[in-house]
């Protein structure tokens, strides 16, 4: 009696995934503006036209400029060499999830030690966690409020 084994051949599925831009350029007084702005793509058919994640400048942008920088190096865009006429430029999802809730959490906030935490935070979080605040950030009724909360947890002194 012969046996037979079947074979099953693995199929591997080709990886979707949303498609982020870097937008970056110079406004009123030579500060830097840089954005994070969700591109339509197959992975996300919901979205026709470009929409704007979040973005930074001025004070806030200058006092994590720093941080920032090396998150964007990190994720192959320099700035350094930026154009006059702005950059544009596609990064990986996990980088425009982690840079798009640093933005949209440090956008309001005033307090320079505050902001320290924050980004030590959220630098911190799983990428599962920073696209779960993001979401709710994004998506939520009151994004306000989910962000103040966020802002509290990683403010909040070690007990």
């Amino acid at each position: 009696m012969v046996s037979r084994t079947a074979r099953v051949e693995r199929v591997t599925l080709p990886t979707i995934e949303p498609a982020y831009e870097v937008r970056a350029r110079r406004i009123v007084g030579n500060e830097l503006q840089v954005e994070i702005w969700q591109m339509p793509s197959p992975a996300s058919p919901h979205i026709h036209v470009p929409v704007r994640m979040a973005g930074l400048a001025g004070r806030n942008l200058e006092i994590n400029q720093v941080r920032i920088l090396k998150k964007l190096k990190d994720a192959g865009i320099r700035l350094e060499v930026m154009p006059i006429e702005g950059l544009r430029s596609p990064i990986r999802e996990d980088a425009a999830l982690r840079l798009a809730l640093l933005f949209r959490t440090l956008a309001p906030m005033r307090s320079r030690a505050a902001m320290v935490h924050v980004a030590e935070g959220i630098e911190a979080m799983a990428r599962e966690e920073a696209a779960y605040w993001l979401g709710m950030a994004v998506h939520r009724k009151n994004p306000r409020r989910v962000l103040t909360a966020l802002r509290i947890l990683l403010t909040a002194p070690a007990r």
